[in-house]
């Protein structure tokens, strides 16, 4: 096109010039000049412009294919996403709806565990591995990364019979050791699979049916394979009341605080309560914190649950003595959110309790999990006054670094080495050990799980500032807390205890 132009202007030019030569006194020559000059300079223009046209349109071009690789892709594995299953389940049912199919749902087993031991990036180099694994061994299959530590394979099938044994062999190739960082590092995978169509002639729904059958072989313990069947449907439904129920109850505050006595080992005295969750279904039934608060952090639930029962607790506090604490655990999946420090602020400017008589107790696995979230929170609290213990001491990962950075007043010694103690030598030494550990740093220790005089006086030799557990009593509604103060009396059991 540009060389047709030019041929046109030269031909224009020659004509132009004879004209001009016959016609000199018109004297057009410098005219003529110009404008060649001005028609030569726009097709260099043009022909710049459509250049720089093309490079444009290929790089929105460019752009465009990222962002719909990404929009479709996980970035950490490369795998498709949940975006790109909803895709491939449309072109399932479109063009392959005939072809029989096994579709895997595989949860990693003990993947948090891996992640609290070698930190966020740990996890990521392993799920890397995983990812890779599963497209080395199912080459053919379609492989996505649904989030977190869940994954999908989607596959052609001869035999419902090769499912089942396929899917052990997933969980095999997944379960071989993992060089994380240099640690050597194992998890399991609890696999789930359906058949497409005969389970659901909806693709969706067939997916939906492997989620359920691999929710049934994690019940069933570590490294299982379960094959959908729809009684399995039933417990999804349970589950799914379960989390209306557990949203009523905290809307409604059914969830309630139950106060367990915290007695002062030197005195006898009470010197506070630590606050216990306690759903009440009816008159006098209530259900135990071990049956719904892990559900609630799967559910999602953990953080509205912890408030409100925050919230009762402070209010219940203020009737207290000055002297008497409250101590409130904090849930490590709520170490995530680095605005916790001014969540539990908002609630003890909104009941006006004190936050010097507050404690709040961590757990060792949510202080790992992320070192620089947790610190900046137990910073926040440390410098609004509040109190902060370490909880179930010696059955995490803790070290004397973490205890010296993270400034922590007490340490709680775990119930099951007290539990222990007296029949086995190696837990009372352990005891000893953190006793001396503890004193080392000048940090105040309870001890959990108190249940007999005999530990009672193991513990008193050895310095034990507080104690806790069935030998002072068990949670006690607010009303009976409150009454066990007002009585002010030493607790009976340390009498004989008592220099």
């Amino acid at each position: 096109m540009a060389f047709w132009l030019i041929a046109i202007a030269l031909n224009f030019h020659d004509h132009l010039d004879a004209f001009l030569h016959r016609y000199e006194a018109w004297q057009l020559d410098e005219l003529f000049d110009a404008i060649t000059i001005t028609g030569l300079l726009a097709l260099v223009y043009a022909g710049r412009r459509i250049h720089d046209l093309k490079t444009e349109i290929h790089v929105k071009n460019t752009i465009q294919s990222n962002m719909d690789w990404l929009s479709n892709h996980d970035p950490l594995t490369s795998l498709p996403n949940r975006r790109a299953l909803l895709n491939h389940a449309l072109l399932v049912e479109e063009q392959d709806r005939n072809t029989p199919h096994v579709i895997y749902s595989i949860d990693l087993d003990g993947f948090k565990k891996v992640n609290d031991l070698a930190g966020p990036q740990g996890g990521d180099i392993l799920l890397r591995a995983v990812a890779k694994r599963l497209q080395t061994l199912l080459p053919d299959a379609g492989i996505f990364r649904l989030g977190g530590d869940e994954f999908l394979v989607v596959s052609h099938r001869q035999d419902a019979m090769d499912c089942l044994n396929l899917g052990h062999l997933i969980g095999q190739t997944l379960s071989a050791p993992y060089d994380v960082g240099g640690m050597t590092s194992e998890v399991g995978a609890s696999i789930g699979f359906a058949l497409y169509p005969e389970n659901s002639a909806d693709f969706n729904d067939a997916v939906h049916c492997a989620d359920v059958a691999m929710y049934a072989a994690k019940k069933a313990g570590h490294n299982n394979v379960a094959a959908y069947e729809r009684i399995m449907e039933d417990r999804v439904v349970r589950r799914a009341e379960v989390e209306m129920a557990l949203k009523t109850a905290i809307r409604e505050q059914s969830i309630v605080p139950y106060y367990q006595p915290v007695i002062d080992l030197k005195t006898g005295k009470v010197h506070g309560f630590e606050a216990l969750a306690r759903w009440k279904t009816g008159p006098s039934q209530y259900v135990a914190p071990s049956d719904f608060i892990e559900f609630a952090e799967s559910a999602g639930l953990i953080v509205p649950l912890s408030e409100s029962l925050l919230r009762q607790a402070c209010l219940d506090a203020l009737h207290w003595p000055d002297s008497v604490r409250l101590a409130f655990n904090i849930s490590p999946t709520q170490f995530s959110d680095r605005q916790l420090g001014l969540r539990i602020m908002s609630i003890l400017n909104e009941t006006g309790y004190p936050p010097q008589r507050l404690e709040i107790e961590i757990t060792e696995t949510a202080i790992i999990h992320d070192v620089a979230a947790a610190a900046s929170i137990l910073r926040d609290l440390r410098e609004a006054g509040i109190r902060l213990a370490l909880d179930d001491f010696g059955t995490g990962y803790s070290n004397l670094s973490q205890l010296s950075q993270f400034q922590f007043d007490k340490i709680k010694i775990d119930r099951s080495f007290i539990i222990n103690s007296e029949r086995d030598s190696k837990y009372a030494d352990i005891v000893r050990g953190i006793m001396g550990l503890s004193q080392g740093l000048g940090l105040a220790t309870t001890a959990e799980g108190i249940e007999d005089r005999g530990q009672l006086a193991f513990l008193t030799d050895l310095g034990c500032d507080f104690g806790q557990g069935y030998l002072f009593g068990k949670g006690l509604p607010a009303d009976q807390a409150l009454a066990l103060l007002l009585r002010d009396e030493d607790c009976p059991i340390l009498r004989s205890f008592v220099a």
